[in-house]
């Protein structure tokens, strides 16, 4: 995973994690590496990857069972609302490209639609 500077390390962690989770590459209730296990993985500090895992137990994506480990959440319908939440940002986003260069919603749809 390549780092951007401008945003501090767990927050891109974190977010790598949440779309794994709702793209479906990490099931509901599928176990986690462990905190070293992870920060090997993508080679940061486990004191910055335990601070990422932190945030997303804040969001209720992960759970954690003493002695057991960390877990992806079972409730499909968070993980629903997360999903469309970010649907809806890169969708925003994207009108927001198109508007730039010229096009309503309407054209972008539109252009969306059309075979390339």
């Amino acid at each position: 995973m390549q780092f951007e500077n401008n945003i501090p390390i767990y927050i891109q962690l974190v977010e790598a994690m949440k779309l794994q989770i709702i793209a479906g590459r990490l099931k509901p209730g599928d176990r986690i590496p462990s905190v070293r296990e992870l920060a090997l993985m993508h080679k940061v500090n486990p004191n910055t990857m335990q601070k990422a895992l932190s945030e997303l137990e804040e969001l209720e994506l992960i759970y954690t069972e003493r002695t057991n480990g960390k877990f992806v959440t079972a409730d499909e319908t968070l993980i629903a609302k997360f999903k469309k939440d970010y649907a809806d940002a890169l969708a925003e986003k994207f009108l927001a490209s198109m508007a730039a260069i010229g096009f309503n919603r309407e054209a972008a749809a539109t252009y969306i639609r059309e075979e390339r």
